[in-house]
């Protein structure tokens, strides 16, 4: 009888295990196939988690407010990181992301044995993991800022030479576009002249871009052109000024970081390599003192 039970109970495991690989395939299946062709290329680390991530964003986050989706996605115009993956996917890379790190820690925790205050463990590194992305994101943001503001004087120079040989300000972009450096700056220009080819007028494809950008010099300069024409005073000019003007900064912001340096070094110093330099001095101190018995 036992032995009965026993191959009922094993069958029984067996047929919900391949009932449940059956939904879990027919899930996958449902889920539609995402076009990358006109998207930016996925690094290798979310190329890895990708499918689970298209996974939880077709069948996890449906209930998320139309609100969260917004500002969501209103973050990652900011980084350029709608070129990437939308709103949706984000949150979903998020969940995946909590989900992974604490499949990660009880991995750690089965392997030396540690399960001391577990719970309070496991919901740290659960909020650690779905918090991530965002460092991530805010990583970016900062590191497109600073492309931003290191490219645009240069980009300036370029619409000033061309606005001082005859050109028009799309023109001048067209040109800048043409012999500026890759990078932020130059597909954000890109942008705009596929909305000034549209149809859309030169103001509201400028205050497009600062939508898209919100830095205090793009924003700046865009009100600045707008000035310029509404006024009719000297485009060039005002270019000029405005590229120097950016220039000048750039080397502020250069010194301040100069400055800085020495402030954050103290924390390597004392951690790393004071300790190491009074331990190679000390040695061979320490050494002759225990060959003559002093210690």
């Amino acid at each position: 009888m036992r032995l009965i039970l026993s191959f009922a109970i094993g069958v029984g495991l067996i047929a919900v295990c391949v009932l449940a690989l059956h939904s879990m395939r027919r899930l996958i299946r449902n889920v539609p196939k995402e076009d990358r062709t006109w998207l930016d290329p996925l690094p290798p680390l979310l190329r890895f988690v990708w499918p689970a991530v298209n996974f939880v964003a077709h069948y996890g986050t449906r209930r998320f407010s139309a609100r969260l989706i917004e500002r969501t996605d209103a973050q990652l115009r900011l980084t350029s990181l709608n070129f990437l993956m939308n709103a949706r996917q984000f949150l979903a890379l998020s969940m995946v992301s909590s989900v992974s790190a604490v499949l990660i820690a009880l991995t750690v925790m089965f392997a030396s044995g540690l399960f001391s205050r577990a719970v309070l463990v496991l919901v740290l590194v659960m909020c650690v993991g779905y918090v991530y992305p965002r460092i991530w994101m805010r990583d970016v943001r900062r590191r497109h800022v600073a492309m931003v503001l290191r490219q645009l004087p240069i980009y300036l120079d370029f619409l000033t030479l061309a606005v001082e040989a005859g050109l028009n300000i799309n023109g001048a972009l067209q040109k800048a576009v043409e012999k500026g450096p890759d990078g932020p700056l130059r597909r954000e220009f890109e942008h705009v002249l596929r909305d000034l080819k549209s149809g859309l007028n030169r103001t509201d494809a400028l205050r497009r871009l600062d939508e898209r950008q919100r830095i205090g010099e793009v924003s700046n300069l865009i009100r600045t052109i707008a000035q310029a024409e509404r006024m009719g005073s000297g485009l060039a000019k005002t270019l000029r000024f405005q590229s120097e003007q950016r220039r000048a900064e750039r080397f502020q912001r250069a010194e301040k970081q100069a400055m800085e340096a020495p402030v954050k070094l103290v924390f390597p110093l004392l951690m790393f390599i004071f300790p190491v330099t009074f331990i190679v001095l000390g040695f061979p101190i320490a050494m002759k003192f225990m060959q003559e018995g002093l210690l």
